[in-house]
């Protein structure tokens, strides 16, 4: 719990930094100002990383390895931007989202930064990274997938029109699939590439609200019917359609864990484990 408390003080500290720095920063254009926002902060908060939080905890490793940076992050924006598309594709055929015109493209780019990559990189950075990481080695897998989970679903609470339904099943849907493609490759690029493509097609492409925010996409769309299947106001990731596409998808990374033998078993099996071999 101690690497837990560090890590998210440094974070939050790194996250502060980075909006004062931006402020600092003179107007370039709402753009403009918008990417040298999302630069700053995303470098005080990978540096942060790199120096100290991948240190901490009974097993230091570093979940962002450069390495790994283009192919994973590629398998997650592939993987991210289908998984959405079925969502819109099912909520068409069952008369749910239809489309009403041609939207406006002038804002694909700041949606790429606002909605995309910079929620994609810190919000996985924060909820995978730090809180699943070390909450996994203290309870083990599943209390840390379990948690980490609740408590990215109920982070989006005070957002437009989220009630405790939807919050939950973000915490099903996201957070298990988010969180089974962290525990499958033990790395950040994935789930950072599902995340920002799921928030960018869903907004800047089909024009659907992200996570209750409203969006301007390529093309003008409504939600209409029953608000299991429509989300409501909060948009599709509070519908059954997309809890069970991405649950699913979920399922099947943490399923391809388990089979790899990715597990991590909590801290007193670990321990009962060492006593009884000593």
């Amino acid at each position: 719990m101690v690497a837990l408390v560090i890590g998210v003080l440094i974070y939050a500290l790194a996250t502060a930094l980075g909006l004062f720095l931006g402020n600092l920063m003179p107007p370039v254009g709402r753009l403009g100002t918008a990417a040298v926002h999302m630069i700053i902060i995303i470098a005080l908060a990978l540096a942060a990383y790199k120096l100290v939080i991948w240190r901490l905890g009974e097993w230091p490793h570093d979940d962002l390895r450069f390495t790994r940076f283009l192919p994973e992050l590629g398998k997650g924006i592939v993987i991210g931007a289908v998984l959405f598309s079925a969502v819109v594709a099912i909520a068409a055929l069952l008369g749910v989202y239809r489309i009403i015109g041609r939207g406006d493209s002038s804002g694909v780019l700041l949606a790429l930064i606002a909605s995309a990559i910079l929620p994609g990189f810190m919000e996985e950075l924060l909820f995978r990274g730090i809180i699943q990481r070390f909450l996994e080695e203290l309870l083990g897998s599943w209390g840390g997938l379990a948690l980490a989970s609740l408590a990215f679903g109920f982070a989006h609470y005070f957002n437009p029109d989220a009630t405790a339904r939807a919050c939950l099943w973000i915490a099903l849907e996201a957070g298990v699939l988010l969180g089974g493609a962290y525990m499958l490759t033990r790395s950040l690029w994935l789930p950072t590439g599902l995340h920002a493509a799921w928030n960018f097609t869903q907004g800047a492409v089909f024009g659907v609200p992200v996570s209750g925010s409203p969006a301007t996409g390529l093309v003008r769309a409504t939600l209409s019917g029953p608000e299991l299947l429509s989300g409501g106001g909060f948009g599709l990731e509070a519908s059954v359609i997309a809890l069970v596409i991405a649950t699913a998808a979920g399922i099947w990374f943490v399923w391809q864990a388990v089979r790899r033998g990715q597990l991590v078993q909590p801290w007193w099996v670990r321990c009962r484990a060492v006593t009884a071999g000593a």
